[in-house]
């Protein structure tokens, strides 16, 4: 502790999303109400590596606590346990190690994908799309949120063999990646009807290469940002899933507290759902 108060750190996969930057402003406003030190940190772009060593930083600096989104739920895993070894308080946000914490806040990744595949589907159905092939583009196969979604999405498409779904491309999250996978998958699939992307970064890509390329293929994305929500307004993609980023971090910090004064802190996994958002539905960010 400093100055009497609890240090409590959040550590996000990176600090280029926005997504990341709205769990920040919801972990930093209940730090304030519980008046505990509080600070976010983490690589600028996704590198496991960085985060690991942004991790074990913060149990030296005294970390009485620390949120942690996992960018590799395995390599991590060694430097929670040892953390949790000198006391300090895990809590996930988004996503989990593989090492036990005190409790998890997250979407239902897999249900969230099922639902990125019904609105797909729904959308096809209505542009009259009855058959064809369709993308996924993910992050990184260790990413066990953005992955998840992935299985949701092709579980739901089992129901309709006129689809085929190809193999995923993964972008690490970087928007010109991401732009450049949606290029390639219409390039190759003269029969492309649809793509989903599974994170921020992702969605903004594919948006990026569909606008330039003019052509009717269904886009479904996930998270939501200004651009995003103006892809939705013009018709470039057609839904995007929105978690609640704001609401993990700052339950998480809640949670944190809780557990380092003793009281009880639930249910192991929280989940802090998804909404749908498209034409139809006002756009949102949430803050």
């Amino acid at each position: 502790m400093i100055n009497g108060n609890y240090k409590i750190y959040l550590i996000t996969m990176d600090k280029s999303d926005q997504f990341w930057e709205v769990m920040d402003n919801g972990a930093r406003e209940m730090a304030s109400m519980l008046g505990v030190a509080y600070e976010w940190d983490a690589p600028l772009t996704r590198d496991i590596y960085k985060q690991i060593q942004i991790f074990n930083n913060a149990v030296v600096a005294g970390a009485d606590a620390i949120l942690l989104a996992a960018s590799d739920p395995l390599k991590i895993s060694s430097a929670v346990e040892e953390a949790k070894a000198l006391g300090v308080k895990i809590i996930y946000v988004d996503a989990p190690a593989f090492e036990e914490a005190v409790t998890t806040l997250a979407t239902d990744n897999y249900t969230a994908g099922k639902i990125a595949g019904e609105n797909m589907f729904y959308e096809l159905e209505e542009f009259g799309l009855t058959n064809g092939s369709i993308g996924i583009i993910g992050v990184t196969p260790e990413n066990r949120t953005t992955v998840n979604r992935e299985i949701g999405f092709r579980d739901y498409f089992k129901l309709f063999v006129r689809y085929q779904i190809l193999e995923t491309i993964y972008t690490n999250g970087d928007p010109e990646l991401a732009k450049q996978a949606t290029e390639k998958y219409i390039r190759d699939n003269p029969n492309l009807v649809g793509i989903f992307s599974t994170n921020e970064g992702s969605t903004l890509g594919m948006g990026y290469a569909l606008r330039d390329n003019d052509i009717n293929i269904i886009g479904i994305g996930f998270d939501i940002t200004p651009v995003i929500q103006e892809m939705i307004r013009d018709n470039t993609i057609k839904a995007t899933l929105v978690q609640n980023p704001f609401t993990m971090g700052y339950l998480g910090m809640a949670e944190a507290v809780a557990a380092l004064r003793g009281f009880d802190t639930g249910p192991q996994l929280i989940n802090t759902g998804v909404s749908v958002v498209n034409i139809y539905t006002p756009s949102r960010i949430l803050s």
